[in-house]
């Protein structure tokens, strides 16, 4: 099933003046976010990528036109270093599409613009570029309603900030962690089917357009997941992402991990 991967966001909140790169380029350890995020689909063999390109288009470009196996994989080097036998590969079975979605367009005119590419397929896969999760999106897959256009994950929020609630007369009567609330938000991992077409008109926005019009005609389903998800839209954030990879203990990295995830999924 092809995965639509949005590679096109400037990242302000994470990246340094002089960077070009879009976020999606941002690295966990020596790979970017990207990569890890390819690494997870194709685990659950997902192959075949299409990158919707915007800001830093030749970055992305770049990195995978020389990309380096051996950078994350045994290899034996013999003749004096004229021989690289691998052990293991990382993308050799992938197939991805690089198209140019434009600077400044909305993630759903991204989707638009590389509709050619799915092929007709009647489902696909879609990413924002910039979380992780250790969700078994084959279920996803299998669960989605027969006749419903899409759905997302949905994930408690990760802030660490709290809220303030307020009695009748003005004052403070409580405060607690936003992440224990009853709360979830758009965790951008999204099964979809080629009706998603039919509620996205050019230069929508795929969620707050297209998602919200399928689910008011009863069409579109989030399914709520408490195993581990995490976003990279701060410095914070990457730091923590990179911490979980140095020490070995990164839950997105399900390539890893032998025996199969076990779902904890509410539709």
């Amino acid at each position: 099933m092809k995965v639509v991967l949005f590679c096109g966001g400037l990242g302000m909140r994470i990246r340094a003046d002089n960077q070009s790169a879009p976020k999606p380029m941002t690295t966990i350890g020596d790979r970017p976010i990207l990569w890890h995020i390819m690494r997870y689909y194709a685990h659950f063999g997902h192959t075949e990528f299409i990158l919707a390109l915007g800001h830093g288009a030749q970055a992305v470009k770049d990195y995978f036109l020389h990309y380096q196996e051996t950078a994350s994989n045994d290899f034996v080097l013999s003749g004096g270093g004229k021989d690289v036998e691998l052990l293991s590969t990382d993308i050799s079975d992938w197939k991805i599409t690089f198209v140019d979605t434009g600077l400044n367009t909305p993630i759903g005119e991204r989707l638009r613009r590389v509709r050619p590419y799915l092929d007709g397929d009647e489902m696909f896969l879609a990413n924002y570029g910039d979380g992780v999760s250790n969700a078994p999106i084959n279920e996803f897959i299998e669960t989605l309603p027969a006749d419903h256009v899409g759905s997302l994950l949905a994930v408690p929020p990760q802030d660490s900030f709290h809220v303030i609630n307020f009695d009748d007369f003005g004052g403070m009567s409580g405060i607690g962690a936003v992440a224990n609330m009853d709360m979830w938000i758009n965790g951008g991992f999204f099964v979809l089917r080629q009706g998603i077409f039919d509620y996205l008109d050019e230069n929508e926005d795929l969620v707050t357009d297209a998602c919200v019009r399928a689910a008011a005609d009863g069409r579109f389903t989030a399914n709520r997941y408490y195993g581990f998800w995490a976003c990279m839209d701060t410095l914070k954030e990457r730091v923590y992402l990179d911490e979980l990879h140095a020490k070995g203990n990164a839950p997105w990295e399900v390539w890893h991990a032998a025996p199969p995830i076990e779902a904890v999924l509410q539709h």
